[in-house]
């Protein structure tokens, strides 16, 4: 009975990150747009223009202190997710640029290499340079 629904659980869990991953790939790309950066200065600039109507009240400065504080909120999820895509998707080339290169140089794979700090790195081939 628990597995049952474990089964079931999966596909959906899968379909739902997959629709998530899509949007936030989709608000992230959509956020560094000109049209993005418009739509955000023309909601400021009606923003200021009702502020005369209700008489800059703590009530008007209130809306766009929380609106600002959930799209800052949303993004910082939609654009994390995007940005981890991304970096997955740099490693995998990554790896396959090195596998490719280690098959035609006939290298082998060191385990050490991972255990160096990137400034160790940058000595070790240094030193191999010379």
């Amino acid at each position: 009975m628990f597995t049952l629904s474990a089964r079931r659980a999966r596909p959906r869990s899968r379909r739902l990150e997959a629709t998530f991953q899509r949007l936030s790939r989709r608000m992230a790309d959509f956020s560094g747009t000109a049209v993005a950066f418009c739509l955000a200065c023309l909601s400021l600039m009606l923003w200021l223009v009702t502020g005369p109507l209700f008489h800059f009240s703590d009530a008007w400065q209130l809306v766009i202190n929380t609106g600002t504080t959930i799209v800052t909120f949303l993004m910082v999820f939609l654009i994390q997710n995007a940005q981890n895509e991304d970096t997955r998707e740099l490693h995998a080339k990554l790896d396959a640029v090195l596998q490719e290169l280690r098959a035609e140089r006939g290298m082998m794979h060191d385990p050490g290499l991972l255990a160096l700090t990137p400034d160790e790195i940058v000595q070790e081939v240094r030193a191999g340079d010379d």
